[in-house]
């Protein structure tokens, strides 16, 4: 099995979310934070037969990059042999037991749309780099009853510096606040729902990936 360019990419975005990954039989990937407050789901090209176990995910993806052309053969649930076209070169990599791993039981009925909106990758963008150069722990989504804006603050300082951004219209009044750290998305556009349940989900308009990210406690609707 070779795995292509945009499952690697997006092995490589849930290992930012969790190291840990339990694959199961089937084309559907996902993973949860350790502490449950981010959920991932993709839908890959590759279809794995068997269910198998990884610990350190980023380890293995630095093990299938010392390949140019890496091909991966699952054996049962013991261990994947990585190699190039010609098998001039093997890595052998066993797997972890599932017991060990942090991985999601169910999946998420997303509640009632509160607020629904499209977030643009270049606005995103924006607001990371912002974020990171007022190193600015917490992001809020506010509604004013005319706009919804993207705003980098830090809340536990009343003096802090903000960065706000204007996203779109919306005639309601409500305030979703985020730590900074749990937005670990795929650059790219987004389909944006957030429910008054402290929710929120974020759906990949190119691709078959999407998030749900809880709300901070002190949000408001």
């Amino acid at each position: 099995m070779n795995l292509s360019t945009d499952t690697l990419a997006i092995l490589k975005n849930f290992s930012e979310i969790n190291n840990n990954i339990l694959f199961k039989p089937g084309s559907k990937l996902n993973t949860i934070s350790a502490l449950k407050n981010v959920l991932a789901e993709a839908t890959i090209t590759e279809k794995f037969e068997s269910e198998f176990g990884i610990y350190s995910l980023d380890e293995f993806l630095r093990a299938v990059e010392l390949f140019d052309k890496p091909a991966v053969k699952i054996n049962g649930a013991n261990y994947a042999l990585i190699s190039d076209e010609k098998y001039k070169q093997t890595i052998k990599y066993f797997f972890a037991d599932k017991s060990t791993l942090v991985a999601p039981q169910k999946g998420i009925n997303m509640p009632d749309k509160t607020v629904a909106f499209t977030l643009k990758k270049d606005d995103f963008a924006k607001l990371q780099k912002a974020a990171t150069a007022l190193n600015l722990p917490d992001i809020a989504i506010k509604g004013n009853g005319k706009t919804i804006s993207f705003v980098a603050t830090d809340k536990k300082n009343k003096s802090s510096n903000d960065y706000s951004l204007n996203l779109a219209e919306t005639d309601k009044t409500f305030t979703a606040y985020f730590k900074v750290e749990n937005f670990k998305i795929i650059p790219d556009d987004y389909d944006v729902a957030i429910s008054k349940q402290k929710i929120s989900n974020f759906i990949n308009r190119s691709k078959p990936v999407q998030y749900w990210i809880a709300l901070e406690p002190d949000s408001e609707f």
